[in-house]
Formats: C-alpha cells, structure tokens, sequence
C-alpha cells in the first residue's frame, strides 16, 4: 500500500503531463472558425463548457471526498478521451457544443481532485514518516508547473502538426485523449476516514469553514476567482489577437508554447520569488503584471504586443502556485476537493453569461477596444481582493506570532 501511496505521486504528475498536453487548444479558435464559427459563436461554445461545469462542478467535487477521488478521476478521464475522440466528426457548431458538453463533465470530475489526491497523498506519508515527494506545497506548485510545459510541448507539437494540416492536429488530440485513462487505472485512494454526516451537515460545514473560518480561506478564494477570470478571457483572445497582428498560423504553437513553458517557470519558482519580495511585493508584482501586459497588447500591437503578452502569463504561474498552495495548506482533507471545485466554479459561473458578451465587444468594438474595457474593469476588482487579503495574512501572522509567544 505505502509503495503505491509513493508511486501515486509520480502517476499523478504524469496525469497533468497528459492532461495538459493538449495539441488542439494552440490553433482552437481558428479551426472551429475553419468549420464557420464566428467568435461569438466561439465563445457561446466556451459558455455552454463553463455552465457545463457550473452544474456539475461542486456535484463532483463532493462525490470524490464521499465517493473517492481515484473513482472520480477514472470517471472523468474516460469522458474526456470520449470528448476528443468526438473531434474526429464534429463539423458544426452543434457538433463543438456536444463536444464541449462531454469535457465540461469530465473536467468537472478531475478539477480539484486530482489536487486534493496528490495532497492527501503528500500529507499522509509525511504523517506515516515514509518518502514521499517535494512535501504538499512544493508539489501543488510542481504539478501546476507540469501542466504548463505539457501545454508548451502541446504548442511545439501543434506547429510541427501543422506542417500537414489541421486534421492531423486533430487527430493526434484523439490519440493523446487516451492516455489519462490509461494512467488513471495506477492510482490508489489514500486512507482516510470520511465523515459519517449527512449531506446537510457537510454543506453546513463547508458553509462554515469559508464563511466563519479562517478569513485567509475565503480572500484567497476570491483572488483565485478572480485572476481564473482573467486568466480565461484572454486565454480566448490571444489567438484572435495573433491573427490581427497578422501572425501566421504556423506560429501560434510555438508562441502557445513560450506561454505555456513561462507559466511553468513562473510557478516553479514562485515560492523562490515569494521569499524574495516578501508577500506585500509578490501580491503586487501578480496584480500589476496583467495590466501592463494588456495594455501593451492593446497600445503597441505587432510582436511587440505579442510579446506583451508573456506579462500576464508571470502572473498566472505565480498566482496558481501561491494561492492554491495557501487555500490548500488551510483546508481540512474532508472537503478539500469540494472547496477546490467550488473555486473553479466561481470563475465558470461569471464566465457563462460574460463569455458571449467578450466574443460580442470582440466582433463589434474591436480587439483594442475589449483589451481596454478588460483593464478598466480588473484595474478596481484586482485591488478589492488582495488589499483585504494581504491584511487578513498580516493578521493571521500575527496571531499565529502571538500563539507561538505564548507558549
């Protein structure tokens, strides 16, 4: 039991190594325009994904701390291979909404448990004095880091695929769809005693633990939120943005793949840069980043506002490391994949009605317009989250300060 508890470690980086290579993602937005997809009906199809998780996100999240996380990461690995083998015929945009469906329920599955396993795994061994990995933290920041340069090799592997065609790009995400079932099947679930409460009790207690808990849980919760947003939107303008400033579509994978490959590094050492600036300065630096990048994109254009770009992607690989190694580090084992999943909603709830209205500004004011309607509204709702939730971290020093005093 204790080597598989050891070996769930490495299967699971190598899950997000699969999860995250996705071929298709780099050269999305111009093959569903290939099949006469307008960008508003582009990111109608997003929305149809993020109420797609909005419904079952938590659901699932719930079922894999009851029903188990290994059943649950199985569950969503099988849909999701179904989901890209489901590529190979779609040619509508009724084709790409059933698509986005079939994905929707397997992410939601997968989302935050696949965290909450290789947490509880780090935890357990670390508890039972037996080798584990980098420790539950550092690992957070590993498998995010994983992800991220999975999708810059998907980018590397999407502009090679190009070379023949669109189709081969397609087929290969076919292909490569299977392989998290494949490494699903190695993982083991983690001893553990699960709460013998009814389903109310539980929802009271994960009620409770976000809003009367540690005020650190729920800020840090909010600031996940609210760069996930960010982050979502111009996920979906990038490649759009690529080919106004009229860069060949040979090239998007490899620039996915320079974005992909700086969120790894970004989250690889941000515990390095956390202990650099201190926590004022990292909050900070994650805040300002995303601004400066969206307005160089929108006021230089070119490779120059391509390369502004990388800005935002600093943020995002600091910002996932940071903050889901502090929401985790402050959650009980009971219900950290439902609050993980109730993050994640949070961002595909707003998405759901926003979504069609950034693909709306996009073919009706223009990329530069929509770049500078982004910054108006993030500029007030990046500070509304971390000034309260760097003075909750001060606070919760302090008393930790104080404890540590006292004894």
């Amino acid at each position: 039991m204790n080597r598989s508890l050891q070996n769930n470690i490495s299967t699971i980086y190598l899950l997000g190594l699969c999860q995250g290579f996705m071929v298709v993602i780099p050269v999305f937005v111009p093959l569903l325009q290939g099949h006469g997809l307008s960008m508003t009906q582009v990111l109608q199809t997003q929305a149809v994904f993020a109420l797609t998780i909005a419904l079952f996100e938590v659901p699932s999240g719930y079922l894999a701390d009851i029903w188990g996380r290994r059943p649950a990461i199985l569950a969503g690995c099988a849909l999701n291979a179904a989901g890209f083998l489901s590529l190979l015929w779609a040619d509508s945009f009724a084709d790409f909404v059933l698509y986005e469906v079939v994905l929707g329920v397997g992410f939601s599955l997968i989302s935050g448990t696949d965290l909450a396993l290789l947490y509880d795994t780090e935890v357990y061994l670390q508890r039972a004095g037996l080798p584990g990995g980098a420790g539950p933290g550092k690992s957070l920041s590993r498998l995010i880091s994983i992800e991220a340069a999975a999708s810059a090799l998907a980018g590397v592997a999407a502009g090679i695929l190009l070379l023949w065609s669109m189709d081969c790009v397609v087929i290969a995400q076919a292909l490569a769809g299977l392989l998290p079932l494949l490494l699903a099947w190695r993982l083991v679930e983690v001893p553990r005693t699960v709460a013998a409460t009814s389903h109310r009790d539980n929802l009271r207690e994960i009620v409770e633990l976000l809003l009367f808990g540690k005020p650190v849980v729920l800020w840090t919760a909010f600031a996940i939120s609210v760069f996930g947003l960010l982050a979502v939107y111009v996920f979906w303008l990038y490649q759009k943005y690529w080919e106004l400033q009229q860069v060949p579509l040979s090239w998007f994978g490899y620039i996915w793949a320079a974005f992909a490959l700086t969120v790894s590094l970004a989250a690889r050492y941000a515990g390095a840069l956390e202990a650099r600036l201190g926590t004022r300065g990292l909050l900070l630096a994650i805040a300002v980043l995303p601004l400066l990048g969206l307005l160089g994109m929108a006021l230089v254009g070119g490779w120059a506002g391509v390369l502004c770009g990388f800005c935002l992607q600093v943020s995002r690989g600091i910002s996932m490391s940071v903050f889901y190694e502090a929401l985790n580090s402050r959650l009980p084992g009971d219900f950290r994949a439902t609050v993980n999943s109730l993050v994640s909603l949070a961002v595909r709830a707003v998405f759901i009605i926003t979504g069609p209205l950034l693909g709306y500004a996009l073919d009706s004011l223009g990329m530069r317009s929509t770049l500078f309607l982004l910054v108006a509204i993030f500029t007030p709702l990046l500070g509304l989250v971390l000034v309260p939730l760097l003075l909750r971290i001060r606070r919760e020093q302090v008393a930790a300060g104080a404890v540590t005093a006292a004894g």
